[in-house]
């Protein structure tokens, strides 16, 4: 198994039904950070689809998507962030069985 890594998704697309649909797959995918930027923590496997599935979404003459690798999923991403305003608090994650 791969390991996961945290991976900050950010984009820019210039159709409101395309960044709709950006922004409904980025949704369920991690955490919404911002208006256009999202928190993944994906493995290499999800990584690969999820790239795959918004190449399928975008214009790539008129649109971007940005990754940024953070690192390994394990460590505390809120650390990397310097934030002026409010503070980035993310999501308390639990585990329902």
């Amino acid at each position: 198994m791969t390991s996961r890594r945290q991976y900050l998704i950010a984009y820019d697309i210039s159709d409101d039904k395309r960044r709709t649909a950006v922004f409904k797959l980025l949704m369920g995918q991690g955490d919404h950070v911002q208006f256009s930027v999202f928190l993944c923590s994906l493995n290499e496997t999800e990584l690969a689809r999820v790239r795959g599935r918004l190449a399928e979404l975008i214009h790539a003459r008129d649109d971007q998507v940005i990754f940024v690798d953070l690192g390994l999923a394990e460590n505390k991403c809120a650390q990397l962030f310097d934030c002026l305003g409010k503070p980035y608090n993310p999501p308390s994650r639990v585990q329902v069985i």
